[in-house]
């Protein structure tokens, strides 16, 4: 399908001749700032806990062992010191003209906030939302930061629980339905940064029904034989190179 410029040139055409973009992405969003993948290599699944990672972020084991819980993501997923990188911000561009209508994520780290987009789907919740289980009172992710082992309600005393979807626990049905309803309407969509493995998620996609679809990631997915342009590179440099 051509070299690497090529791509990026149809990429930019794509983008100048459709009104209704809407933006999938995953973990490889996030990774170019520093937030490890879980998947990859390097990823979180590849470092060694008593358990893994797998096991520890499910809703049993939250509600088994809160205090090893807790220890692991305030570890490694409650990442709160890293900045938006091109692609997060360059997709907040496009919202701001009015091109991209939205931005389903599958991450919980709040960049594509941060870098100004607003109308984004999370799929798997959010580390900056965080409820008492027990009252409802919201806390921020840096209460959960500055919490010693289990943080609890300043209000009540009731055990304090992100709102990030937690293996076993089903996905926000509203964020479904919106995330599904930007999908069906949208005449483009790109999925960026994401090996389309982790469902329900991933069979959001299905409800694609546009003429145009991109895949940006860097390693090859289930459904590179019917987009219309795959790009085999980190999403940061491809959308760094947009023009608006």
């Amino acid at each position: 399908m051509g070299g690497s410029a090529e791509k990026r040139e149809k990429l930019q055409h794509i983008i100048d001749t459709h009104r209704r973009i809407v933006f999938f992405g995953g973990a490889g969003v996030s990774t170019e700032s520093g937030i490890p993948d879980f998947r990859s290599q390097d990823g979180l699944y590849h470092i060694q806990y008593k358990y893994p990672p797998e096991t520890i972020i499910s809703h049993s084991f939250f509600v088994r062992d809160t205090e090893e819980f807790y220890r692991f993501y305030k570890d490694k997923m409650l990442i709160l010191d890293v900045e938006p990188n091109a692609a997060h911000r360059k997709l907040a561009e496009m919202e701001e003209k009015g091109i991209l209508k939205a931005v389903v994520t599958q991450n919980i780290d709040g960049l594509h906030q941060k870098a100004g987009s607003r109308n984004v789907y999370e799929l798997h919740g959010s580390i900056h939302r965080n409820y008492c289980t027990k009252c409802g009172k919201f806390f921020d992710a840096e209460y959960i930061r500055a919490s010693d082992g289990i943080p609890r309600c300043d209000a009540c005393g009731g055990l304090v629980k992100p709102d990030v979807v937690l293996y076993e626990e089903g996905l926000d049905q509203e964020v479904i339905s919106g995330a599904v309803n930007a999908i069906r309407e949208a005449d483009c969509l790109i999925i960026g940064g994401t090996s389309l493995v982790v469902y329900p998620a991933a069979g959001l996609i299905d409800y694609f029904g546009g003429d145009t679809l991109v895949l940006v990631n860097k390693s090859a997915t289930s459904r590179d034989r019917s987009a219309d342009l795959v790009i085999s590179e980190p999403i940061g440099e491809v959308f760094a190179g947009i023009r608006l």
